[in-house]
């Protein structure tokens, strides 16, 4: 006597695989002529370049102190974020966020609120070493945290903090790099002149 359900069990395994190897002679072929003609990003970096030269003009019209951006980096340092609070907590607040070639972080930070509180804010509660440095004519004082290191300026009512993760070389090379400017504008609200500090 014959056992018509083991047969039927081999055929329906045979099946089962055959039907397998057909679908992925169908999907291989689709897969790699979808891979080869769809573009995709070499370089798959997550992080996005801004442009920042809207946000700077409309900051030096708006705030009450010379705003402060980096004139002449050299090749490879990368702005990733920017923004300008005119009324927040810690006074008008500017912020000027890059990455240097080595992809370290170094954000400039400008406020006319209280000087502690927003340094303690940027640097991540960075700690004042006692320490000095001059940069380009003028003097910083030198912060370093667990998490980010600074260079600190108070002049007239306003904090400049060059502050992140790079190496202090690298904060020293964007605070040199700093030029601080106001635009006056007319009555009409046009622009007039700018006053650099």
């Amino acid at each position: 006597m014959r056992d018509y359900g083991r047969v039927a069990g081999r055929s329906a395994k045979k099946q089962t695989v055959r039907n397998m190897i057909l679908s992925l002679a169908v999907i291989v072929p689709v897969a790699v002529v979808s891979y080869v003609f769809i573009p995709h990003d070499q370089h798959n970096d997550p992080i996005k370049t801004v442009s920042y030269r809207v946000e700077l003009d409309t900051a030096r019209r708006a705030a009450p102190y010379p705003v402060a951006a980096p004139v002449g980096l050299p090749e490879g340092w990368r702005a990733t974020s920017v923004s300008y609070d005119g009324d927040g907590k810690e006074g008008a607040a500017w912020h000027l966020g890059f990455l240097d070639p080595q992809k370290q972080y170094v954000a400039v930070e400008q406020s006319d609120g209280p000087s502690a509180v927003f340094i303690d804010s940027v640097t991540r509660q960075a700690a004042k070493t006692g320490k000095t440095e001059r940069v380009d004519g003028a003097t910083w004082d030198l912060y370093e945290g667990e998490k980010y290191d600074a260079l600190v300026r108070t002049e007239r009512g306003v904090t400049t903090v060059v502050t992140g993760t790079a190496p202090h070389g690298q904060l020293t090379r964007m605070a040199a790099a700093l030029k601080a400017e106001k635009t006056k504008t007319k009555p009409d609200g046009t622009p007039d002149s700018r006053d650099s500090a």
